[in-house]
C-alpha cells in the first residue's frame, strides 16, 4: 500500500473534531452533562484504542462513569482472541437491554475486533437490535462521524467494510492516572497465524513515522510517566513498510536518548523477526528494560509449522541463548498454545520439555480456542478438552514450581523497583515492578507511588515478591 493511501490527512481528522464539536453543542443546547461508560476488553493494544475512544468523549462534552445504569452512551470494546472473551461481550450486550429499556435515549456502541467480524456484525444486527452503533478498528478515528450520524438519523450505523486500515495521528486520549502508559507503534499484522483472527480484524502492518512516535515519549516522559509500553501486534516488522531501513531496533536506541528517569518496554514480539541486533540494543540502552516477552506457543517443529509461525524450536532456542549471552539478568515471559487440532500427548510433552529448557520467569497459557474464519477453525481436532486439560494442568505444574523457584532467589536481596499503586494486600499496601515487570508488593505510604526504590526481598511466592524499601 502507498504510504499516502494510510495516513489519514489532517483534513479529515479536522472534519471529525468539527462532529465533535457538533455533539459538545448539542448537550450544550439541551442543558445536559451527558455520561460515559466505557469498558475495554483484550489486549494492551485495546486498552490504548480505549484511551483514544474516551477522549473523543471527553471533546464531545462527556464525562465517565462505572454505571451503565446512568450512562447516556455504554461504549464495548471488544476482544476477538479467544471464545471466553467473545461470550461476555454478548452476556454484557444482554444485560444492556435492561438500561436500555429504562433509558430509551441511551446509545449503545460495540467496536474492536469482535465488531469487525461479519458474523459477529450480523448476529448483532439480528438479534441485539438495542445496540445503535457498530464498528472496527479501522473505523475507529471515525468515531465522532459515525456517533452523530446515531443523533442526526435515529437509526442504527454499522460500519464493517473491509478495508486495509489507516494511520490517524493527533486524535485526543484519556491515559489512565499513575506512572503507566502505552503508546502504539504500528497498527495490524502481516503474519496470519493460522489459529489468529487478528489479520482479518486489524488489517496489514502500518507503522507510525518514527518522529511521531519519538513525540509521543517525550510528551509522556515530560509528564511524570516512568513505565512505557511500545505496543504493536508485531513489533519486530515495525519500519518494514517504511521503506527507509529504519527499524524496530532504530527507533528504541531513539527513545532511550529521551532524558529522563523511565523504562520503556515493548510487546508484542514475533521470534521470526527478532534478531541479535535487537538484543544488542536492548542490552546498551539504559532505559530500555531487560524484559523480553517472546511467544513461543509450541515446543514441537511440526505443531509450529501447522500454525504457521515460521520459526523452529531450535531457532527459538538460539534466540534466547543469544539475548541471554548479552542481558545476564534478563526476564522472559511467553505465550503458549496446549491443544492445537492434531497435537498429540508427545507433541504436547515437547512444549513442556521446551519450557523446562528455558526456565521462562512466567508464561501465558491457552488451551486452543477456535476462532471462526481461521484456518486452524477447519482442521480436524480429535483429542477431547479432558485430555488437552491434563496436558495443561502438567504444563502449569511445571511453570508454578519453575516461578516459585526464581522468585525464591530473590528473598535478601535488593532490587530497584518503580510503585505504581496501591494492592489489595493489608499487610502490604503498595503495588510495585521491578525493571523484569515482576510484582513486588512493598509496605509504605501511598506518597511513594510513582517513585523508584531500592527494596530488599523479605518473602516470595509463586506469583510475586515482598519486600520493604532499603
Amino acid at each position: 500500500m502507498k504510504r499516502e493511501e494510510i495516513v489519514v490527512p489532517e483534513g479529515e481528522i479536522a472534519r471529525q473534531r468539527d462532529f465533535q464539536k457538533k455533539i459538545r453543542t448539542m448537550f450544550q443546547s439541551r442543558g445536559a452533562h451527558p455520561l460515559a461508560r466505557v469498558e475495554t476488553f483484550g489486549c494492551q493494544q485495546n486498552v490504548a484504542d480505549g484511551q483514544r475512544l474516551m477522549g473523543m468523549l471527553e471533546e464531545m462534552g462527556f464525562a465517565f462513569t462505572e454505571d451503565a445504569g446512568e450512562a447516556n452512551l455504554v461504549l464495548l470494546n471488544t476482544c476477538a482472541i479467544r471464545e471466553h472473551a467473545e461470550q461476555r461481550v454478548f452476556g454484557n450486550l444482554g444485560i444492556l437491554t435492561h438500561s436500555k429499556k429504562e433509558n430509551p435515549e441511551q446509545v449503545i456502541v460495540l467496536c474492536g475486533c469482535m465488531a469487525q467480524e461479519e458474523r459477529v456484525a450480523k448476529r448483532v444486527r439480528e438479534s441485539y437490535r438495542h445496540v445503535d452503533l457498530v464498528f472496527g478498528p479501522q473505523a475507529l478515528w471515525r468515531f465522532p462521524e459515525l456517533l452523530w450520524q446515531v443523533y442526526e438519523t435515529k437509526k442504527r450505523v454499522f460500519s464493517i467494510a473491509d478495508e486495509h486500515g489507516g494511520i490517524a495521528e493527533g486524535l485526543p486520549v484519556v491515559r489512565e492516572r499513575g506512572v503507566k502508559a502505552w503508546v502504539s507503534i504500528m497498527y495490524g499484522c502481516n503474519n496470519f497465524c493460522s489459529y489468529c483472527i487478528v489479520p482479518y480484524v486489524r488489517g496489514r502492518e502500518r507503522s507510525r513515522e518514527s518522529a511521531a512516535v519519538l513525540a509521543e515519549v517525550r510528551e509522556l516522559v515530560e509528564a511524570g510517566y516512568k513505565d512505557i509500553t511500545l505496543l504493536g501486534q508485531n513489533v519486530n516488522s515495525y519500519g518494514n513498510d517504511l521503506d527507509t531501513g529504519y527499524h524496530f531496533p532504530d527507533l528504541l536506541e531513539d527513545i532511550d536518548k529521551i532524558p529522563g528517569d523511565y523504562w520503556v518496554r515493548f510487546m508484542s514480539s514475533h521470534p521470526k523477526d527478532a534478531t541479535p541486533r535487537l538484543f544488542d540494543v536492548m542490552a546498551k540502552c539504559p532505559h530500555v528494560a531487560e524484559q523480553l516477552h517472546l511467544p513461543f506457543q509450541s515446543g514441537n517443529d511440526r505443531v509450529l509449522g501447522e500454525m504457521n509461525r515460521r520459526y523452529t524450536r531450535g531457532t527459538y532456542l538460539e534466540l534466547i541463548h543469544y539475548a541471554r549471552s548479552v542481558m545476564p539478568g534478563l526476564v522472559v515471559t511467553s505465550d503458549v498454545i496446549i491443544g492445537f487440532p492434531g497435537e498429540t500427548e508427545a507433541e504436547a510433552m515437547d512444549t513442556v520439555s521446551l519450557v523446562e529448557e528455558v526456565g521462562f520467569d512466567a508464561l501465558f497459557t491457552f488451551i486452543y480456542s477456535p476462532r471462526p474464519g481461521t484456518k486452524a477453525a477447519e482442521l480436524p481436532d480429535p483429542v477431547p478438552r479432558e485430555e488437552k486439560q491434563k496436558w495443561f494442568d502438567h504444563l502449569l505444574e511445571v511453570q508454578n514450581a519453575r516461578s516459585a523457584e526464581i522468585h525464591a532467589g530473590y528473598v535478601g536481596k535488593t532490587v530497584r523497583v518503580l510503585v505504581d499503586g496501591e494492592s489489595e494486600d493489608g499487610d502490604y499496601p503498595l503495588s510495585s515492578r521491578t525493571e523484569g515487570n515482576r510484582l513486588v508488593r512493598l509496605k509504605g505510604d501511598k506518597s511513594l507511588i510513582g517513585r523508584f526504590l531500592d527494596v530488599k526481598i523479605t518473602g516470595s511466592n509463586t506469583w510475586a515478591l515482598y519486600g520493604e524499601a532499603v
